[in-house]
């Protein structure tokens, strides 16, 4: 047990694990489904520590809080509310029901592919996302015109206005591949940044993959679409932010 856990009722922890509805719990205590500390639950509003919750004679997973390294796959929502696949679908099914939710740390449209971070860890979301963090993220980039030949200057010079935006975008690194193949590094995160981006300069974006977070690259995480692993919040930034 950590130092640092606290009690809380049974039913409030399974519920807000995502478990069951706090109905559900009564069944199962009757059930025998549920143990404390190694003895049959007694009763809905029991105190429990979550470490010494078993049910069916399983841990409850997570119960500290959730953070995941995510390869989102083509054609998969980051939101709940959109109509179509949602990301949450390659997760085990009860996750969606944690509180606090889940959520993507910076989304990714429906077309585009890669290395996404989901946590219910609201602070770690802040720190990911806050251009004060200095945290990079690096997309992959097929384009459907051959570049211009002045992309890289344009966008390195931070006086790029988009559509509908009161202010130019942060200086990015651009690296070519080829006429079409590029590698685009954002020091912030706009509204379908990327695609606006190339937009402005009269190409169109054919695919996008975020590669890279920080240090943290999709190649190295092994993951294939729609796989993804848990980790903590520490380990996470040691990836991301290696010292």
């Amino acid at each position: 047990m950590s130092r640092q856990e606290k009690q809380e009722r049974l039913d409030k922890l399974l519920s807000n694990l995502g478990y069951g509805a706090r109905n559900d719990v009564r069944h199962w205590i009757k059930a025998g489904w549920i143990s404390v500390a190694g003895e049959p639950a007694t009763s809905p509003a029991q105190k429990v520590y979550a470490s010494e919750v078993r049910l069916e004679d399983e841990p409850l997973d997570h119960p500290d809080g959730l953070t995941i390294i995510y390869h989102k796959p083509l054609g998969t929502v980051c939101s709940r509310k959109e109509n179509g696949r949602l990301i949450y679908e390659d997760f085990p099914a009860r996750w969606i029901d944690r509180k606090p939710p889940l959520s993507p740390v910076g989304r990714l449209d429906k077309e585009t592919t890669g290395l996404l971070i989901v946590t219910d860890d609201g602070m770690l979301n802040h720190r990911l996302t806050s251009p004060k963090q200095h945290i990079s993220k690096t997309y992959a980039v097929t384009l459907a015109e051959p570049l211009n030949g002045g992309e890289v200057a344009l966008f390195a010079a931070g006086t790029l206005l988009l559509d509908n935006d009161d202010r130019p975008c942060m200086p990015a690194e651009l690296v070519v591949h080829s006429e079409t193949e590029v590698s685009l590094t954002l020091h912030e995160g706009r509204y379908h940044q990327v695609r606006r981006m190339f937009a402005a300069t009269g190409n169109h974006v054919v695919t996008l993959e975020r590669s890279h977070i920080g240090q943290l690259s999709l190649l190295a995480t092994a993951l294939q679409a729609g796989e993804f692993k848990v980790t903590t919040a520490d380990a996470l930034m040691e990836l991301i932010q290696p010292e």
